[in-house]
């Protein structure tokens, strides 16, 4: 039976080529009952399991030397509940098929992140996020999901049900067990204005707060090496519908944001002095524009140029003194960055290893062209980011350990004493989480 879900083992390499594994074996379970067969199977061969799924994060959370879940067929609506107003989708299912079939169905997620490959379970268990005065994350919409642990039991966890791994669960970072399935809070579909507009740097942090509060989803970019900005403001609209025209699209979204911008950076990687004059020219290019259009085709945006990113959560109240350090650090130093530094917010959450655990929050991700050398650009940010008791994203580059994340967590110990509870053995651990979380 199993032969019918099992895969040759093949080397695995994440989306930015940051992390490779080579697994003792790969499975591609068909069901969930197959996906618990797999698990006990490890359990009783001695081998550790991870399920990847888009392979969108730049950390090794999903690495293992054991047993490689890809959730390809675990994939698909399984119920949309129009009284309740919640969809069940099975965990493989990347968010760009959700949100089309959400979609055709007249209904929409709340918020969501700025690019939509990543599969739902990899999504919310690292805590993706987009920006939002009062909407939060993917994982904060979850209203229950299931969950198959270290035995092979497939738990249900919600609010009512299991409530204590229903509260770590959610951004599980693949610790607690395997994610089958999802159940999502949704809503009628309805329409965004998103208005772009450049901006210097100084009048963005200056009113930054306005910013936030005066708008549903604010965020911002900053070009190091200039003062300039572009910022993004969506609001609810009554419509009508007014999306891009065909060409401007592309030009913007493709032949600007990624042709160009590709040609641009490979330049300014053979080249790293050219930078300063790119970033200083690129920025004054840009120009104001405004579109209505549906939620999921606002929040995304194609990125096709491969990069590697570091991003912390900061205090919302600390984020423009952290932003104005940053720009500081970048103007003294010799260092060349030739991708902009993005700015977004998030409200406080309840969740126990969500970067917006008990507090409002503001996360400032920094990123550098594939293959540009990394290290001391993200080690002066990080430096910054944890004087200001910073946490960092779950699937995005850092050198915290459990040390570290036990004084900015809250909820840390009671995150692992449930780790410790569902998998004692850690069967679903690798060396990042043992770094991350400890033994």
């Amino acid at each position: 039976m199993t032969e019918t879900y099992a895969r040759t083992a093949s080397a695995w390499r994440n989306w930015a080529g940051t992390v490779t594994a080579r697994p003792a074996r790969t499975e591609s379970p068909a069901s969930v009952d197959e996906l618990a067969d797999v698990v006990r199977r490890a359990h009783a061969d001695g081998l550790r399991v991870k399920p990847v799924g888009s392979g969108h994060s730049f950390t090794a959370a999903a690495a293992t030397d054991g047993v490689l879940i890809h959730p390809d067929l675990l994939t698909g609506i399984r119920d949309i509940d129009r009284e309740a107003m919640t969809v069940t989708v099975e965990a493989g299912t990347p968010l760009k098929r959700l949100n089309t079939a959400l979609a055709r169905e007249g209904l929409s997620l709340t918020n969501m992140g700025d690019i939509m490959e990543q599969t739902i379970a990899g999504a919310t268990s690292t805590g993706t996020h987009g920006t939002g005065r009062e909407s939060a994350s993917i994982s904060a919409q979850i209203r229950a999901l299931e969950l198959v642990t270290a035995d092979g039991t497939v738990m249900v966890c919600s609010a009512e049900e299991n409530p204590e791994v229903f509260a770590a669960a959610r951004v599980g970072i693949g610790a607690l067990g395997v994610i089958t399935a999802v159940t999502l809070a949704v809503e009628p579909i309805f329409l965004l204005t998103a208005r772009e507009e450049p901006m210097g740097f100084d009048r963005v942090t200056s009113d930054f707060d306005q910013l936030v509060a005066e708008n549903e989803h604010f965020e911002f970019y900053w070009f190091p090496h200039t003062g300039n900005c572009n910022t993004k403001r969506n609001n609810r609209s009554a419509g009508p519908a007014a999306p891009p025209g065909r060409v401007s699209s592309w030009i913007d979204d493709e032949l600007l944001s990624n042709g160009v911008f590709q040609v641009a950076c490979s330049l300014g990687r053979a080249v790293p002095a050219t930078i300063p004059s790119i970033a200083r020219l690129s920025s004054r290019a840009l120009s104001a524009r405004a579109y209505t259009d549906i939620p999921y085709k606002v929040f995304t945006s194609p990125r096709r140029v491969r990069f590697v990113e570091m991003e912390y959560a900061v205090p919302r109240d600390q984020a423009v003194t952290v932003l104005r350090e940053l720009k500081a650090m970048v103007e003294r130093s010799p260092l060349k960055i030739s991708f902009p530094v993005e700015v977004r917010t998030a409200p406080a959450d309840d969740m126990a290893l969500s970067t917006a655990s008990g507090r409002d929050s503001a996360y400032i991700a920094v990123h550098l062209y594939k293959g540009t050398p990394h290290r001391s650009y993200f080690t002066a940010v990080e430096r910054i980011m944890t004087a200001h008791a910073g946490r960092p994203h779950w699937g995005k580059i850092h050198t915290r350990d459990a040390a570290y994340l036990s004084e900015v967590y809250p909820r840390f110990g009671e995150f692992t004493a449930l780790r410790d509870r569902l998998d004692p053995d850690r069967l679903f651990g690798n060396d990042y989480l043992r770094r991350v979380l400890g033994d």
